[in-house]
């Protein structure tokens, strides 16, 4: 186990849990004594290290994920009556930003394996009202990329859960030029708290976002000179401190996710019908987020996910169905059976607990109130379809 990482034992096991320590404490301790909370030398410093970390030429901190999808779909040209095409298996925010600026998200189903973006289904639905391609490197996955850059249409990547990956050229994520986002949720390979970043290979793209972050202000943050729409998208020194630690011990992390990822697929690997993450393939590489597996078709996976809880393990369904959520379907008519593979592979699917603290006698037991979850689900269903006496 690498240094620093030290496995729990007993009592509940939660579904994530941050890895923090005295460096991450120290550094957050500086910025509050130096005074400068915001707007202060850690956040370009944060940014330089980020780049130069994924291979990328430009960085820009922001609060959230999501306001990195927002303010790159913007400099992409996303705007009233546009369309962008996504996935709908995702978190409910890589189609929100579309939505935020007037456009309309226009999703294609999901490849049954990697579980991204089918990306020929995604070429094939590009129309004149195509304003950008917005892929999904699902569960930390990467996503078709050579295919959707083949339609030249403007491209933003989704990489807010996959900080470590590669790409099929083995080329790191985040380092192909067009704007890609990153995300520091605690339950992230890194964590700034809240917090995301945009990389970039355009200066331009860098200087607008920068801007934009900001409430429009002047490239000289000139305080009167608001020259754009803008938004308070920034991200404290605070926040940023805590990253450039986290970054420091990235490495570390990484490798211990990887480890977790191991040992569940061995212990995983006698369930039957369950279906576990795809591995590997060629030079693609995932970096780890979450660990999430499809149970046997026709198992109760919500029954599951309770039966899980009452054994002191935590579970969650992972994820709906963006499409079939009240407000995409009230808004713009979406409907079940349009993208079934989704559909399946959301009713399937659950995410377990995974952390880098995970020992192997917590994946034991992981692994074992699971398959006791299923074996209660089936007993359920048989003793139901029983004849009455």
């Amino acid at each position: 186990m690498p240094s620093g990482l030290q496995a729990t034992a007993g009592g509940p096991i939660p579904l994530a849990r941050p890895l923090l320590g005295d460096a991450e404490e120290r550094a957050v301790l500086a910025v509050l004594r130096s005074g400068q909370l915001s707007l202060g030398p850690r956040g370009p410093e944060f940014e330089q290290r980020f780049a130069a970390r994924v291979g990328a030429a430009h960085a820009s901190a922001v609060s959230s994920g999501t306001a990195g999808l927002h303010l790159a779909l913007r400099a992409a040209g996303v705007s009233d009556g546009a369309e962008v095409i996504t996935t709908p298996f995702s978190f409910v925010a890589s189609a929100n930003v579309a939505v935020y600026e007037r456009a309309r998200p226009v999703f294609v189903d999901i490849d049954p394996l990697t579980l991204n973006l089918d990306a020929e289904a995604a070429a094939a639905a590009v129309s004149s009202r195509t304003a950008a391609l917005l892929p999904v490197h699902v569960f930390g996955y990467p996503a078709d990329m050579a295919t959707l850059e083949a339609t030249g249409v403007p491209i933003v990547e989704d990489a807010c859960e996959a900080l470590g990956g590669s790409y099929a050229d083995g080329g790191t994520i985040g380092s192909r030029g067009h704007p890609a986002v990153f995300a520091f949720y605690a339950n992230k390979q890194m964590t700034t708290g809240e917090g995301g970043i945009v990389v970039t290979g355009d200066a331009q793209v860098k200087q607008r976002i920068d801007s934009e972050r900001n409430q429009g202000r002047a490239p000289d943050m000139g305080w009167l000179d608001h020259d754009r729409l803008g938004f308070n998208y920034r991200l404290s020194d605070i926040a940023c401190a805590l990253g450039i630690a986290q970054l420091e011990r990235l490495d570390e992390l990484l490798a211990a996710r990887a480890r977790v990822a191991g040992l569940y697929r061995q212990a995983l690997a006698q369930i039957p019908e369950l279906t576990l993450p795809c591995e590997d393939s060629g030079r693609a590489r995932r970096g780890w987020f979450v660990y999430v597996v499809q149970l046997p078709p026709g198992a109760d996976r919500d029954r599951a996910v309770t039966e899980l809880g009452t054994r002191g393990v935590a579970a969650k369904p992972y994820f709906p169905a963006i499409h079939l959520m009240s407000y995409y379907r009230e808004r713009f008519g979406y409907r079940r059976g349009q993208f079934p593979v989704c559909e399946e592979v959301s009713e399937r699917s659950i995410a377990i607990p995974f952390y880098p603290q995970m020992g192997e006698a917590e994946v034991t037991r992981v692994a074992q109130a699971l398959s006791a979850a299923l074996r209660q689900g089936r007993s359920s269903r048989v003793s139901l379809a029983a004849p009455g006496r």
